[in-house]
């Protein structure tokens, strides 16, 4: 492979008020308050009207989506770009809730695409800052049928069957397509997602927008999208170890993992034939590309870095940082 001729990109986040959101994502970066609502920061993002810009270095100014039409090879490598041309495939998240969301599924890729020309969406989250008492709801506690989902949803009987978790700090919750979930009150995760903003909203505790009205709910685009026999999910812990890479979930989607930084840690990124997702989920560290420029990589911050470069120092800026990244 050649050389990289493109840097690492670090982009603007897109914050996103919300109902439920709160004011924990912009603490979190130790950036200004960005309202008292905001519910997502959009790290890394393709969608159409919501393009991720970088934010300095020689690439200032331009968006995501046009980097992938001049430079699309060199961000993902010849085995991805072969696959995605020029759409990036992954969208990067934090959300912080102060309330639940909707009861929600998404469909899968085969689904999605004969329905909304689109790719469905499985994700998975990472618990950063769960809040005392914080839940979540993920799969069925029993196997259920499209019947008893119609009539449950119908009787707001929905989340009795729904199985419900307590993150800690370290969890990773992994959400193919198909699975019924949502996030509850008093969560702060890292969400990694197929680049779709296709959700099938099941069921919204009768919530009214300001004009009195009910929000929009999908429950016949949903029959067909969930797995009725989803009932074993698990949790899984994950510590960090000083300079080894933990890989916490990797499915066809995105392989994720996780490291501490104590000093310098290299990443040997040539083997993975793919662009590199790297976020910081604790403290902060300067990244050292293979030409010697240097990237500040603060915590709550994400950078995208080419395919093109084979390997990246990660220094930490005080004692130590945790790391999280995400490939294909």
């Amino acid at each position: 492979m050649q050389p990289s001729k493109l840097p690492i990109l670090k982009f603007t986040p897109i914050f996103k008020s919300v109902l439920w959101g709160g004011k924990r994502i912009a603490q979190f970066k130790n950036m200004p308050p960005q309202g008292d609502h905001v519910g997502e920061s959009w790290e890394l993002s393709p969608m159409k009207g919501n393009e991720s810009v970088v934010s300095e270095g020689p690439m200032k100014g331009r968006t995501l989506p046009e980097l992938m039409i001049s430079d699309g090879e060199e961000i993902m490598g010849k085995r991805l770009y072969a696959n995605y041309g020029d759409k990036f495939p992954l969208l990067i998240k934090f959300i912080d809730s102060t309330d639940d969301l909707s009861i929600q599924v998404h469909p899968d890729d085969e689904l999605a695409a004969k329905r909304h020309n689109s790719l469905g969406k499985t994700e998975m989250w990472f618990s950063v800052l769960p809040a005392e008492g914080a839940y979540l709801y993920a799969g069925f506690k029993k196997q259920i049928t499209p019947e008893q989902f119609r009539a449950m949803v119908a009787d707001n009987t929905i989340v009795d069957v729904l199985g419900k978790l307590y993150p800690k700090r370290g969890d990773m919750f992994f959400l193919p397509a198909g699975r019924v979930h949502s996030i509850g009150r008093g969560n702060f995760v890292l969400e990694i997602q197929e680049a779709s903003d296709i959700t099938y909203r099941i069921y919204d505790y009768d919530r009214r927008d300001a004009q009195g009205n009910p929000r929009q709910l999908h429950i016949e685009e949903s029959v067909d999208s969930i797995t009725y026999n989803d009932t074993e999910m698990t949790v899984d812990h994950f510590e960090p170890k000083a300079g080894e890479e933990i890989v916490m979930e990797s499915c066809p989607f995105f392989t994720t993992t996780l490291m501490e930084i104590e000093g310098t840690t290299t990443l040997k990124l040539a083997e993975r034939d793919s662009f590199s997702v790297v976020i910081s989920t604790r403290g902060n560290a300067v990244l050292t590309a293979p030409d010697g420029s240097k990237t500040i990589l603060n915590q709550g911050e994400t950078v995208l870095v080419p395919a093109s470069m084979e390997s990246l120092d990660i220094t930490a800026s005080g004692d130590s940082c945790e790391i999280v990244t995400t490939y294909i």
